[in-house]
C-alpha cells in the first residue's frame, strides 16, 4: 500500500483484512509512513496524516508518537490544521502527559482569536482535558468569555467553566456573577449552560447555594415560559418545548428548594402546572414528569402536591416501558416511609408488577410490596406474596422468604395464622430460609400451647409429603419428639382427625435418618426426636433402643456422640430417662437474664451463700427458684458435702446448692466419671509459742510434687512486724518459696499471713522440713525454729 493513500483508502484496506495479523501488517506499514512524513520539515499533508493516526488510535493501536504533531498543528495559523490538532489533543493527550502543558499558551491565544470557531476549539479542548494548572492559568479568560456578546461562545464558555469548577473548587467564586447574569439570556443553549454551571456551583459551596436561592423566581419564569410556549420548531421535541432545558431547571429547583420552605413555596404552583400540563404518552414527557416528581418529593412541598407526584409514579407503573416501571418503583421505595397512605393506593398495581418477566422489576416490586404490608392488609398482601414465592426465581426466594417472616412476625393477626404462614414458607422454600428460622419457629410453637396438637399434626403430614426441605424437616422432627403423645392421641379439634400409630411416627423419623437428602443437623433432630418418643410411647421402646444403637458407630461425630449418650441413658440410667427427656419448658425470647431459654448469672439474685467454717459440714439446700435444676435433675435430693480449701464454693456468682446421687449420675452419663467428694484439706498445728501459731496444709500436685501452705496467726495483744518464714529441706529435694501474703500480724488474730512452699522430691526420700520464724514485737526481735517431720494427707513411704 502506498504511504500517500488517503484516509478512505486506509480504512478500506484495514476492513478488507481477513485476519488480525494482516490488519496489524497494514497498520504497521501505514504508521511507519506517517512517522517518516512527521519527520519531514515541510509536510503539506500533516492534517491528513494525523487524521489517519487518530483512526488507528480508535482501533486500539498505539499512536502516542503523534502527540507532538498535535502540539505543532494547534500552533498552526490554518483553521483546518488547528481543528485536527485540537481533536488529536483531546484524544491523545490528558492532564498526566507533559505534552499537555505545551498547548496552554496556544489555547490562551486562541481564546482571544477573532474567529468564534477557533475560540470554540480552544474552549472544547480545555473543557475536555484541562489540568488543574491549566484551569488556574486560563480561568480569567473563561470568565471574560462568559460576558461576551456572542451566544455561541458564551454557551461553550459556560460548559468549560463547569470543568474548571470541578477541577479547582476555589475558582467557583470567580464565575458566580457571570453565571447569574446568564439567566437573563434568551438563547436556550446559553441558558442550559448557565443552569449546569449554577448546579455545579451550588453543589460545591453551601454559601453559593444561599446566594442563588434568590434566583428562584427567575427560574420559575423561565420554566413557565417553556411550559406555556407554543410550538417552536427550533426547540420542540415530540411536542415538548426543549425538554433538556426543562429537566435541568427542575434539577436546579430541587437543589435550591431542598430544606428551604420559602424557596419551596415559590415553586409549588409551577410544579403543579408542569405535572398537569405535560404529556405523559411520550418518553420525552415522562422524563420531564419524572424530574418533576423528584423535585416535589425532595423539597418542602404541599401534601396535595406530594399526592399528585405519587399518582404520577402510579401511572408510570402502567407504562409498557420496563425502564419507566423500574424507576417508578425505585422512587416509591424511597418515599413509602413518609407517604405510606399515598403509596398504598397503588398497591394493586405494584403487586401486579410481581408477575413481570424482568428480574429487576420483579425485585423492586417485591421490596416495595414488603414495605407496604401493614396490620390492615396483612392477610391480602400475604396471600399475594405467598403466591409469588411459589413461582419466583431462585435468586429472589431467600429475600422473599425473609421478608414474609419479618412481616408475619410484626403484623400476625393470630398465632395460628402466624404458624400457618411460616409453615407454608417452609413447605414452599424451606431450603432458602435463613438459619435462625428454625429456632424462631420452634419458639413460636412452644409459646402457643393451645396449638401444639394442631401444629404437630400439620407438620407430620408435611413430613410425609416432602423430606427435601431441611428446615421444615427439622421443625417437624422437633415437634414430633416434643408432642408425640398429642400426635398419637389423634383427637385434634382444629384439623381433621388422623389416626397415627407409634410405628407410623417412628417410620417417619427413621425415613429422615436414612434419607440421603438429610443433613447432619437434620439427622440430629430426628435422632433426638426418636429418643424423646421413648418416654411418650409404650410398645416400641425396644425399637427405639435399636435405632439409637445403630448410630453409636456413625461416621458423623456429633451424631455418634448423641447416640452414645442416649445408649448410656438406656443402659445405666434408665430410671432418669423420663426426667431427662421430659417436655421442654416455654422458651422466652429476648427476655432479661435469658439466652436461648437458659438462665444467666444476671438473672439470679439473692441466692443465699452459706459460709463454711473449717472442719464443719455444710448442708447444701436446693433453691426454690430451681436455678440448679441441672445438678438436681430429679429434685428433692439433699446431701451434706464437706467443704474444700476454697472459701465459699462460688462460681460466676452462683452458689453450688445441689449435688448428690442424681447430679453425680448425670455427670457420669458416659461412665467413669464419679463425682469426687468435697473434703477439707487436712491441717496440722506445726508451731504454737507466745501467741503465734503456724498451721500447715499440703496438696499433692504430682507423684513427686507437693505444695505446702503455711498459715500464721497472732492471738496475743500486741502487733507483730517484720514477720518472715524461712524453710530448709534435704539436698535432694528442690524447694521454691513464693511471696508471702504480708509481713505483719495484727493482734488478736484479726488477720493471717500465708506462705506457699513448692517442693519437688524426685528421689522420693523421707521428707523433712525445718522452718525458721522471725518477727519483731514492740521493738524487740524474736527468732525461733521448728522442724516438721510429717506432712498431713501424704503417705510417708511415697514421699
Amino acid at each position: 500500500m502506498s504511504p500517500s493513500v488517503p484516509l478512505q483508502e486506509m480504512i478500506r484496506a484495514i476492513r478488507s483484512a481477513r485476519t488480525q495479523c494482516e490488519e496489524r501488517g497494514v497498520i504497521q506499514r501505514e504508521c511507519a509512513a506517517i512517522r517518516a512524513q512527521f519527520r519531514q520539515a515541510d509536510n503539506g499533508g500533516r492534517s491528513h496524516n494525523l487524521a489517519k493516526l487518530l483512526y488507528v488510535h480508535m482501533l486500539g493501536y498505539p499512536a502516542h508518537f503523534g502527540q507532538m504533531e498535535c502540539v505543532r498543528m494547534i500552533a498552526s495559523p490554518r483553521y483546518s490544521e488547528k481543528r485536527v490538532g485540537y481533536l488529536g489533543a483531546m484524544m491523545l493527550l490528558d492532564e498526566k502527559q507533559d505534552a499537555s502543558l505545551l498547548i496552554t499558551n496556544s489555547i490562551k491565544n486562541d481564546l482571544s482569536h477573532s474567529n468564534q470557531y477557533v475560540q470554540s476549539l480552544a474552549l472544547c479542548t480545555l473543557a475536555c482535558m484541562g489540568s488543574a494548572e491549566m484551569c488556574r492559568d486560563l480561568a480569567p479568560e473563561i470568565d471574560r468569555l462568559l460576558r461576551a456578546s456572542n451566544s455561541y461562545i458564551k454557551k461553550k464558555a459556560a460548559l468549560c467553566a463547569v470543568h474548571i469548577v470541578r477541577k479547582v473548587h476555589e475558582l467557583g467564586e470567580l464565575f458566580v456573577p457571570a453565571a447569574r447574569s446568564l439567566l437573563s439570556e434568551k438563547n436556550h443553549g446559553v441558558l442550559h449552560g448557565a443552569v449546569v454551571l449554577i448546579i455545579e456551583l451550588c453543589e460545591q459551596n453551601p454559601e453559593t447555594l444561599e446566594r442563588f436561592r434568590k434566583t428562584v423566581p427567575d427560574l420559575v419564569q423561565i420554566m413557565k415560559g417553556l411550559v406555556l410556549s407554543g410550538y417552536s420548531p427550533e426547540h420542540d421535541v415530540a411536542g415538548i418545548s426543549d425538554p433538556f432545558l426543562q429537566v435541568r431547571i427542575l434539577r436546579l429547583l430541587r437543589i435550591l428548594g431542598r430544606n428551604n420552605e420559602g424557596a419551596s413555596d415559590s415553586m409549588n404552583d409551577l410544579l403543579a402546572q408542569v405535572a398537569t400540563n405535560t404529556d405523559s404518552t411520550k418518553t420525552v414527557g415522562n422524563a420531564v414528569l419524572y424530574e418533576t416528581v423528584l423535585t416535589v418529593l425532595d423539597i418542602k412541598s404541599e401534601s396535595g402536591l406530594r399526592v399528585l407526584a405519587v399518582n404520577i409514579l402510579g401511572r408510570f407503573l402502567l407504562n409498557n416501558d420496563r425502564n419507566i416501571r423500574y424507576i417508578a418503583m425505585t422512587s416509591l421505595q424511597k418515599i413509602v416511609g413518609t407517604d405510606h397512605n399515598a403509596v398504598q393506593r397503588h398497591r394493586g398495581t405494584i403487586v401486579d408488577c410481581l408477575k413481570d418477566q424482568d428480574a429487576s422489576v420483579k425485585r423492586r416490586a417485591l421490596e416495595l410490596s414488603l414495605a407496604l404490608v401493614s396490620a390492615s392488609n396483612i392477610r391480602s398482601m400475604m396471600k399475594e406474596l405467598l403466591l409469588f414465592l411459589s413461582s419466583c426465581p431462585p435468586e429472589l426466594r431467600a429475600h422473599a422468604a425473609s421478608g414474609i417472616f419479618n412481616a408475619a412476625e410484626r403484623y400476625a393477626p393470630s398465632q395460628r395464622w402466624h404458624i400457618d404462614t411460616m409453615l407454608h414458607v417452609l413447605i414452599t422454600a424451606g431450603g432458602d430460609v435463613r438459619d435462625e428460622t428454625v429456632p424462631n419457629l420452634i419458639q413460636l410453637i412452644t409459646n402457643a400451647s393451645e396449638l401444639h396438637c394442631y401444629t404437630v399434626h400439620k407438620l407430620y403430614r408435611a413430613l410425609l409429603l416432602d423430606i427435601s426441605q431441611q428446615s421444615l424437616v427439622q421443625v417437624a422432627c422437633w415437634c414430633i419428639g416434643e408432642y408425640g403423645d398429642l400426635l398419637l392421641k389423634g383427637d385434634c379439634q382444629e384439623t381433621e382427625p388422623v389416626q397415627v400409630t407409634e410405628d407410623d411416627a417412628l417410620d417417619a423419623l427413621e425415613t429422615v435418618l436414612q434419607s440421603h437428602m438429610s443433613s447432619p443437623a437434620t439427622r440430629g433432630f430426628a435422632l433426638t426426636a426418636t429418643m424423646k418418643l421413648s418416654t411418650r410411647i409404650t410398645d416400641n421402646v425396644d425399637r427405639i433402643r435399636s435405632i439409637v444403637s445403630i448410630y453409636g458407630s456413625c461416621i458423623d461425630v456429633e451424631l455418634q456422640q448423641r447416640a452414645v449418650e442416649y445408649n448410656a441413658l438406656f443402659r445405666k440410667y434408665d430410671h432418669m430417662r423420663a426426667a431427662v427427656l421430659e417436655r421442654m419448658p416455654v422458651i422466652e425470647k429476648n427476655s432479661p437474664g435469658h439466652t436461648n431459654g437458659e438462665s444467666t448469672g444476671e438473672a439470679v439474685k439473692d441466692v443465699p451463700t452459706a459460709k463454711m467454717k473449717q472442719g464443719e459440714p455444710l448442708l447444701l439446700q436446693q433453691p426454690a427458684n430451681q436455678v440448679c435444676d441441672l445438678l438436681d435433675l430429679l429434685g428433692g435430693s439433699e446431701e451434706t458435702l464437706q467443704p474444700g480449701p476454697a472459701v465459699d464454693c462460688l462460681v460466676s456468682g452462683l452458689s453450688v446448692h445441689a449435688a448428690g446421687t442424681a447430679g453425680g449420675d448425670l455427670l457420669d452419663l458416659l461412665g467413669g466419671f464419679e463425682p469426687a467428694e468435697l473434703s477439707p484439706a487436712p491441717q496440722v498445728l506445726a508451731y504454737d509459742k507466745g501467741g503465734v501459731t503456724l498451721t500447715l496444709s499440703c496438696e499433692k500436685q504430682s507423684d513427686t510434687g507437693l505444695t505446702v501452705t503455711l498459715t500464721a496467726s497472732n492471738s496475743s495483744d500486741s502487733d507483730l512486724s517484720s514477720f518472715t518464714l524461712q524453710a530448709a529441706v534435704p539436698k535432694s529435694v528442690q524447694l521454691h518459696m513464693k511471696a508471702p501474703s504480708g509481713d505483719s500480724l495484727p493482734a488478736r488474730g484479726t488477720a493471717k499471713v500465708t506462705q506457699m512452699v513448692v517442693l519437688n522430691n524426685p528421689n522420693k526420700v523421707n521428707l523433712k522440713m525445718r522452718v525458721r520464724v522471725s518477727y519483731t514485737r514492740q521493738g524487740s526481735p524474736f527468732q525461733d525454729t521448728v522442724q516438721i517431720d510429717s506432712f498431713p494427707g501424704l503417705d510417708a513411704a511415697g514421699q
